[in-house]
């Protein structure tokens, strides 16, 4: 590996300097899925000079593609690696539920693992967080959106007691989110159908019409649809009201919506809903276009990312890549196994959060949207 890493170096440096830019690979870091490696530049190198030739130095080093971008006073070129590897979410969640007294931060409540940042660091999402609320995962075909979005489902059941938050599934294609029949957490059976669809998602709008009366947002309710723009087409405008109303006012009654589209275009699923999502979880798409659209920022490098997984974090600004956490159908099926010896099922609340367990304010006070944990 050691080789592998000083030649591909070697070839950067060789492939820019023969296109008069000169530069110095000064370090790097390697990650499951691909090599980053540190560019530093002299004054005066504009970084669209080093972003134009990303073609060139794929083609030198063998590679599909490469991903070139700005990061804190340095140009970062990140390179696929030919044996990528996979992040499992059980022995990543294993990891972030170790021993408190040995010095590890334990999993704040009603926050998702996702996976790991391009700096190989655990990555957290805390639904509460007035900066995220609702999460939007786009991606094509192949990108991983269903995988990210049953790690976050299994995450969230397994660091979470049913007393303290439930989970709504909606699966058009139902099989995504099948081996979760049976968990506690699950305020109704996984939906399948449209119609049932639209019955939960009005049933939502009143739960959360009676919590802002009462002023209550406990126990949180995460809704994790899949295929979003299906939903919303088959649905039509009844559809769109219902879950609009549930991106602009769930936040204050704890109720999430973690969504998965192809295209999050304004024309697909309105621009009502499309402005409710403040944090974007963007995978592989065919063009700069379809990637400035997903994620709302111009030359992310969205449509050069390698699919199964890898996908680039957007929230208030700033782009972060990581490796979403994958859990097999066996995976999930043991963890709903295990829930289910050690709580009953999900009700929708109508009395509250009385009996609840106290909340560890300090420790969630100490994170911020996107946590990583050492």
């Amino acid at each position: 590996m050691k080789h592998l890493l000083h030649f591909q170096a070697d070839r950067i440096e060789l492939v820019l300097a023969s296109h008069r830019v000169p530069a110095q690979v000064t370090g790097g870091t390697v990650t499951p899925r691909f090599v980053r490696y540190r560019l530093a530049t002299p004054l005066g190198v504009r970084v669209r000079q080093v972003a134009g030739l990303a073609e060139e130095i794929a083609l030198s080093l063998g590679a599909p593609s490469c991903r070139i971008y700005r990061e804190e006073g340095a140009l970062q070129i990140e390179v696929p690696r030919t044996n990528g590897q996979l992040v499992g979410l059980l022995d990543l969640c294993q990891r972030l539920a170790g021993d408190s007294s040995a010095g590890q931060l334990m999993v704040p409540p009603a926050t998702a693992v996702l996976g790991l940042d391009q700096d190989g660091i655990p990555l957290l999402l805390r639904l509460p967080s007035p900066d995220v609320a609702h999460v939007l995962i786009a991606g094509t075909t192949g990108s991983g959106k269903t995988a990210l979005a049953r790690a976050i489902a299994c995450s969230l059941a397994m660091f979470n007691s049913r007393r303290m938050l439930q989970l709504v599934l909606i699966d058009p294609k139902g099989r995504g989110f099948l081996p979760f029949a049976g968990l506690p957490h699950l305020l109704v059976p996984v939906v399948v159908r449209v119609d049932e669809a639209a019955a939960v998602l009005a049933r939502l709008v009143s739960e959360m019409e009676r919590r802002d009366r009462e002023q209550r947002s406990e126990p949180r309710l995460v809704v994790i649809l899949d295929e979003l723009a299906d939903l919303v087409q088959l649905g039509g405008a009844e559809m769109e009201r219902l879950l609009t109303r549930l991106t602009q006012r769930g936040r204050e009654a704890g109720i999430h919506l973690v969504a998965c589209t192809q295209k999050p275009t304004a024309a697909v699923i309105g621009s009502l809903i499309k402005s409710n999502f403040p944090v974007r979880v963007v995978g592989s798409v065919t063009s700069p276009e379809d990637a400035k659209v997903a994620s709302g920022l111009p030359r992310t490098g969205a449509e050069r990312l390698l699919g199964r997984g890898d996908f680039l974090v957007i929230a208030k600004g700033r782009v972060t890549r990581m490796q979403a956490a994958y859990v097999s159908d066996d995976e999930v099926k043991e963890v709903v196994a295990r829930a289910g010896r050690s709580s009953r099922p999900g009700l929708l609340s109508a009395t509250g959060t009385e009996g609840m367990p106290e909340r560890q304010s300090g420790l969630v006070a100490r994170l911020k949207l996107l946590s990583r944990v050492k």
